[in-house]
């Protein structure tokens, strides 16, 4: 579906589109932008309350361990990331477990 984007008023997501989305009134929508695409990703809710302590620790302390190694992409093509995908395996094939 095509949509005419003028500088008079907002863009609106068609009700149709809404619906295949499963984009609900009242959900909290978070825009991100990328290489010129803007991606609408539902705001979930928070989990935290599913947790027991312990576990969310352990949660925590392995999202804080994942922050600290290198983000790759974003890539300029699908290829491109293929690419890269396959020489990280490739490279995890023959690295040393760490102990």
């Amino acid at each position: 579906m095509a949509v005419i984007v003028n500088n008079k008023k907002e863009l609106v997501v068609p009700q149709s589109v809404r619906r295949q989305a499963g984009i609900k009134s009242g959900d909290q929508l978070e825009f991100r932008v990328s290489g010129g695409i803007i991606n609408i990703i539902p705001e979930l809710p928070s989990a935290d309350g599913d947790y027991t302590p312990v576990q969310r620790k352990v949660a925590d302390v392995r999202l804080a361990e994942a922050r600290k190694r290198p983000y790759h992409g974003p890539f300029d093509s699908a290829d491109e990331a293929i690419r890269f995908l396959r020489k990280e395996i490739h490279t995890r094939k023959f690295r040393v477990p760490h102990e």
